[in-house]
């Protein structure tokens, strides 16, 4: 799976790669067609549980498809931010680790 595409992005390919329409996978998931183009045009946030429930639709990892969708997030965040963004993730890193040892305290 490419993770430089977005979460809606991997979503439609892979329902194109099977070539589903999107009213069929979107009854399969019970969602409205609507709300699934949304996701695949990346203006609806997808949840876990969907993001979970897509994943064994498709036979995907749902690790790999929660990758997709939080890198999303952060490079959507980071878009307007470029300069900074090296410096925002090597500190987001740092903060990961402090805030790992304090929850395992």
């Amino acid at each position: 799976m490419q993770i430089e595409e977005t979460f809606g992005e991997t979503i439609k390919k892979l329902r194109e790669e099977k070539r589903l329409p999107l009213r069929e996978v979107a009854k399969a998931l019970e969602i409205g067609t609507s709300m699934l183009g949304k996701i695949e045009k990346n203006t609806r946030k997808p949840t876990k549980p969907f993001i979970e429930k897509i994943s064994k639709y498709f036979n995907v990892s749902d690790k790999d498809l929660t990758i997709a969708f939080l890198s999303d997030e952060v490079a959507y965040q980071l878009l307007d931010e470029e300069s900074y963004a090296s410096q925002v993730f090597k500190v987001a890193e740092e903060k990961l680790k402090y805030l790992k040892n304090q929850k395992n305290s």
